[in-house]
């Protein structure tokens, strides 16, 4: 656990935190904007309400960490609300059974970041950079994904339901049994995406580009729009 004592609120902006062991703390609405957290060891931390817009949670480019690899850590972090808008997290963060309710992930930059079991429930991924990450079982429901970049992304058994794809980009998107109830796909990029036993009943597919997407098994129903021009597969 770590030796820092934080009050709540407390005024963290550009703050060098490198490599620093926050495991647990009370961060709850702290101003973290700009702050240095590389390699920083926030699982179990309390960051609700707190602000990490354009946070560096990275690395710094050299080969000794990209050797490393040392991922920043968030697991079962509390970060309800918290503004991550532009937070750079290159490689492979760590947010497993996070709690990111409602947060801000505006333009956040996730590549290969492990969203295992999280929950996301209308949170803000617009244009947030999530290729090859893993969202499996994660909780999606009703969150903004427009333009997002899930290419490759893994979202296996992911509820989505209600969740706004409009334009997102899920080229060879992993989406096996995913429910996709009612979300909004207008536009989305879903080429060669793996929709094996999805649900999309009441979902909105106009314009979605679908070519090589399997759909062995999806469940869909008279509410689900499909494409101009495009057969559905059998049920």
């Amino acid at each position: 656990m770590s030796i820092y004592k934080f009050e709540p609120g407390e005024d963290l902006r550009g703050a060098d935190l490198e490599g620093e062991d926050l495991e647990g703390v009370n961060l709850e609405g702290a101003n973290l904007e700009g702050a240095n957290l590389m390699e920083v060891d926030l699982s179990g931390a309390n960051l609700r309400e707190a602000n990490l817009t354009e946070a560096n949670l990275g690395y710094d480019g050299s080969l000794w960490y990209y050797a490393l690899r040392v991922e920043p850590c968030f697991y079962k972090a509390n970060l309800e609300r918290a503004d991550l808008t532009r937070a750079n997290l290159v490689w492979s963060a760590d947010f497993r059974e996070a709690n990111l309710t409602e947060a801000n992930l505006t333009e956040a930059n996730l590549p290969e970041a492990n969203l295992t079991e999280a929950n996301l429930t209308e949170a803000n991924l617009t244009e947030a950079n999530l290729t090859r990450a893993n969202l499996t079982r994660a909780d999606l429901t009703e969150a903004h994904l427009m333009e997002a970049d899930l290419e490759e992304a893994w979202l296996t058994g992911a509820n989505l339901t209600g969740a706004n794809l409009t334009e997102a980009h899920l080229t060879g998107a992993h989406l096996i049994g995913a429910n996709l109830t009612g979300a909004n796909l207008t536009k989305a990029d879903l080429r060669i995406a793996d929709l094996i036993g999805t649900n999309l009943t009441e979902a909105n597919l106009t314009g979605a580009h679908l070519i090589g997407t399997n759909l062995t098994g999806a469940v869909w129903d008279e509410s689900t729009v499909w494409p101009e021009g495009f057969t559905p597969p059998e049920q």
